[in-house]
């Protein structure tokens, strides 16, 4: 399509006057467009399609800059323009007609053919037939812009416009602008593809739009201002241009526009006019009434305006483009800031009504299911019961420790006041304190819900009460160590289930997660690590996507640690980092992490581990996590040569925990032997051996060490097969009866066990065994052998064996230095974390093949074939 170079006015002067009423020129004459005036290309491209299709709606709110992008179009094009601006007085067929046709003689595209001398008023079938066939003899179209077209409301006009625009064929390119859909039969027009559309969406103004026009105000804002100011309008054209006159009076504009109140000033008086004043008693009702809600349907306009009428009424606003977006089925939501103008005019009008439509809101919500919406009305309108009994009843109590609401649900109930007396309320309260680990509180509210629920008479709401009652035992057990109430609450809670709908107990799996999590915390405390095991498996797999993601990474996290327990510190690795990847505030699995970097003898990373767990704020209560950052932290410090006096954790906790006060024995020999305190060792390792395994072979080879071999191999003959420990405790063993082999001159059998120890240990890279075994280690390490076995991992440059970590000797240095692409790194650090290489492509925003191919790559840079031997060899040569 030929355009102009240069924009031009309308070409042709005004012709004499036909007899009749005057025509008002101006009406002929493109609207100008001010020195502020945005020239946005794409509307002009989207505009160009008018001439593809017969007819183009431009279809925008009030002051959307509908006319002015129109005529900037329209400006610049080669085809004849006839544009016209109608008025309210044009709705009758005559009047509308005159004027049109006034309108193409003036861009000089009427033809003899057509007549010359149509006054004001008068209009013929015959007239328009000619004009049509006229239209169609054309070798160029004329394109007939109709402007404001929403004020002709006669639907006779509507009929005999489509009739020429049918038989006009590729001679008329109609273009309307209006605030609504016209009374032409559009489903036929979009059915054939034969309409171009422009809405709201399309004229709302882009953020670098937006910047373009405050600069042309003489305002050079931020960039996170300009968006908050797009945010806020909408990028509604009027919205931004008398916000920017505002903020040019202003000393800071920034701030101005930050904290302008739309409810104030020209903005105001724009949408009170343009949209609101006019509309009849009932839509201004309907519209000040549901400007208390973030969203509305017919249904729950209905409750706030007490009439039946809202369905037609909304749809009218709709189709009229009055600031009102339709949202899917049937919902809506205002502008922001026609919402912010309508709830100052309902307090100057309606003084003190809106607390009464947030509860009428709160009511209709929460009888419709939608839960977060019916809280905020309910804590709006100031009745914390209904807000409380609602989050009760509808079983969602565990959304306040877990899911994407559970900050917002903190923050709504940190507000209830004392007047809210509830079980409800009080079981809200109890759910708050003891979420922030304030535990005598927390007892005290459940304890005064459970009094009250105990006087009332059952029924669902009763039964979903007493639900949330078994969840918040269940995690006061947990946080005070005691495992029988643990165990009560989980039964109170099986036998509760059979009494709650299905659909509750499926909508809310993070109800059940974070129970039997607690119930597995307090088992894993208590000792009993394969019941532990079996409840929180089922909850590592739980569903629920980000409802469940915390009580899912708590249970992988105790998987962890109790892996950990048994030995396996390869699995409580890959379970650790699945915890704090799934949450990062599961502590747990930080502790894990930081337990198997010490065994590993990777103390700077240990420190750093343990230094993130302390900084999540539940590490100061759940005893479980208390005692293994305590633990761990010991085993730290006498690996750094630090020895101290290592005592039991100082848990708060009802029963004491079998495996906590085992490590805490070793620990404390562990101490009193490198102090060289070697008679305290065999009285504070006693009863050890029926402790964890890990802790009984940690104890005997602290006993070889003090110079009792008979005792430690002694002590190993407790440790079952059937125990299905992990490398931590074969390692440990086999070094054990190595250096009781060695001592009793059967160097053959030691140097077999280390062997097998060193086999072991390096697929690991379990070191700390060796570190701490003693000097006797080093004159077998030095056989050829052993030396081959050990290479490259675990030989150091200083002897084995003085209870210190020594740095690790690389392996021979590649011919060729290894330098992974930073993309490459990217990969293999997620390799680190267990990542599935969908997962990695996720992360990356790159495609599967791509992150397949930036593997083949690090591979063969570092001379492997698998992933683990990756993560290794990269971790060797310090390029993770």
């Amino acid at each position: 399509m030929a355009r102009k170079h240069a924009t031009v006015a309308n070409p042709t002067a005004p012709r004499p006057c036909p007899p009749g009423e005057p025509f008002l020129r101006t009406r002929f004459t493109l609207p100008t467009r001010p020195a502020t005036f945005v020239r946005r290309q794409r509307l002009v491209a989207h505009l160009d399609h008018a001439f593809t299709t017969p007819l183009t709606l431009v279809n925008g709110t009030a002051g959307a800059g509908k006319t002015l992008a129109t005529a900037d179009w329209a400006a610049g094009l080669r085809e004849p323009v006839a544009w016209l601006t109608l008025e309210a007085d044009d709705r009758q067929p005559g009047t509308f007609w005159a004027y049109v046709f006034e309108a193409l003689r003036t861009c000089a595209a009427r033809t003899s053919r057509t007549g010359e001398n149509h006054a004001v008023g008068a209009v013929g079938p015959g007239s328009l037939t000619s004009l049509a066939a006229d239209l169609s003899a054309r070798d160029r179209p004329v394109v007939l812009v109709l402007d404001a077209y929403d004020r002709l409301t006669e639907p006779e006009v509507g009929r005999q416009l489509e009739f020429v625009l049918r038989h006009a064929g590729q001679g008329l390119r109609l273009v309307l602008v209006t605030r609504g859909e016209p009374a032409l039969p559009l489903h036929r027009y979009r059915a054939a593809g034969r309409v171009t559309e422009i809405h709201d969406a399309e004229l709302s103004f882009t953020t670098a739009e937006a910047r373009s026009l405050l600069r042309l105000h003489g305002l050079c804002l931020p960039e996170a201002a300009v968006r908050a100011l797009v945010e806020r309008t909408r990028g509604w054209a009027a919205g931004l241009r008398l916000s920017a006159l505002a903020a040019q009076e202003s000393r800071d504009p920034e701030r101005c526009l930050k904290e302008f109140e739309a409810d104030h000033g020209a903005v105001a008086d724009f949408l009170l006019a343009e949209v609101f004043e006019g509309r009849t008693e009932e839509t201004q009702d309907l519209l000040l009434r549901v400007s208390v809600l973030d969203r509305f349907c017919p249904g729950l306009a209905d409750a706030l305006t007490l009439r039946r009428d809202a369905e037609p009424l909304l749809a009218a606003l709709h189709r009229e483009n009055a600031f009102i977006e339709r949202l899917e089925h049937s919902w809506y939501r205002l502008h922001p800031l026609f919402r912010e103008v309508l709830r100052a005019h309902l307090h100057a009008r309606m003084p003190g009504l809106e607390p009464e439509l947030h509860l009428r809101a709160a009511r209709w919500l929460h009888h419709s299911g939608f839960l977060l919406e019916t809280l905020a009305h309910g804590a709006a309108g100031g009745d914390w019961d209904l807000a409380a009994g609602a989050l009760v009843d509808d079983l969602a109590i565990g959304q306040i420790f877990t899911g994407p609401s559970s900050h917002t649900l903190a923050a709504l109930f940190s507000g209830m006041g004392p007047e809210a007396e509830s079980p409800a309320s009080n079981l809200v309260r109890a759910a708050e304190a003891l979420g922030r680990h304030r535990l005598d509180h927390g007892l005290t509210r459940l304890r005064r819900a459970e009094r009250q629920l105990s006087r009332a008479h059952d029924s669902p709401g009763q039964t979903a009460a007493r639900m949330s009652c078994a969840l918040l035992d269940a995690l006061a057990a947990r946080l005070t160590g005691c495992p029988a109430r643990a165990e009560r609450a989980a039964a109170a809670a099986a036998e509760l289930r059979e009494g709650l709908p299905v659909r509750l107990l499926d909508a809310h799996p993070e109800l059940v997660a974070l129970l039997r999590t607690h119930v597995g915390s307090t088992r894993v405390w208590e000792g009993r690590l394969d019941a532990a095991r079996a409840v929180l498996v089922s909850v590592s797999s739980a569903p629920g996507g980000s409802a469940t993601a915390l009580p899912r990474a708590e249970a992988r996290g105790h998987l962890a640690l109790i892996d950990y327990l048994n030995g396996w510190i390869g699995r409580a690795e890959r379970r650790a980092l699945a915890a704090v990847s799934e949450a990062e505030g599961a502590g747990i699995g930080w502790l894990v992490l930081a337990a198997v970097a010490v065994e590993r003898q990777e103390l700077d990373r240990a420190r750093v581990l343990l230094d993130k767990a302390a900084r999540l704020p539940a590490q100061d209560h759940d005893p479980v996590s208390v005692a293994g950052r305590a633990l761990a932290m010991s085993r730290l410090l006498l690996d750094n040569e630090a020895a101290v006096e290592t005592a039991e954790p100082a848990v708060p906790a009802e029963t004491a925990s079998p495996w906590v006060r085992s490590h805490a024995a070793v620990l404390r020999a562990a101490a009193c032997l490198a102090d060289g305190r070697t008679r305290e060792v065999s009285r504070l390792l006693q009863g050890v051996c029926d402790g964890p395994p890990v802790c009984t072979v940690e104890a005997a080879a602290i006993q070889a060490a003090a110079g009792r071999s008979r005792a430690a191999v002694d002590a190993l003959g407790s440790l079952r097969a059937e125990q299905h420990t992990g490398p931590v405790v074969t390692v440990g063993t086999a070094l054990v009866q190595a250096r009781a082999a060695q001592e009793s001159g059967d160097t053959a059998t030691a140097h077999r066990l280390v062997a097998r120890a060193l086999l072991d240990a390096r697929r690991e890279r379990l070191r700390r065994p060796f570190r701490q075994a003693g000097e006797w280690l080093g004159p077998l390490l030095a056989t050829s052998a052993l030396h081959e076995l050990a290479d490259g991992w675990l030989l150091t440059d200083r002897p084995l064996g003085h209870g210190a970590p020594q740095r690790s000797v690389p392996g021979p240095a590649p011919l060729v230095p290894v330098e992974l692409s930073e993309r490459e790194r990217d990969v293999v650090r997620r390799l680190a974390l267990v990542m599935t290489t969908e997962e990695i492509a996720a992360d990356l925003s790159v495609s599967v093949n791509t992150v397949k191919t930036h593997l083949k790559s690090a591979y063969r840079k570092l001379a492997v074939n698998r992933r683990n031997d990756a993560v290794h060899r990269a971790r060797e040569l310090g390029l993770l």
